[in-house]
């Protein structure tokens, strides 16, 4: 385990005190919490920017689904006849 040193402002050491102390852990446990969560964060709307970089490709390529089939497709949700969905080759 590395050891990084960070400047906090006043009153976020004070909340990071109190938190700590409320949970009965160490600062760096909170720290190391904080920082794991925002990492895991930044990594999903990383992922969601490129998938929506993606579809944004694929609609200007013209590969969409037109508006009906979709509408069929939700519509037959929970039904004995459920559709698979619309361009989903299945």
């Amino acid at each position: 385990m590395s050891v990084t040193t960070v400047r906090l402002q006043a009153e976020v050491e004070q909340h990071l005190e109190a938190i700590a102390s409320r949970l009965h852990r160490s600062k760096g446990w909170v720290i190391n919490q904080a920082l794991s969560e925002y990492i895991e964060k930044q990594q999903l709307e990383q992922e969601r920017w490129k998938q929506t970089l993606d579809a944004m490709e694929s609609a200007a390529q013209g590969r969409v689904v037109d508006a009906s089939e979709v509408h069929d497709w939700l519509n037959s949700w929970g039904s004995e006849s459920e559709q698979d969905a619309p361009g989903s080759g299945k």
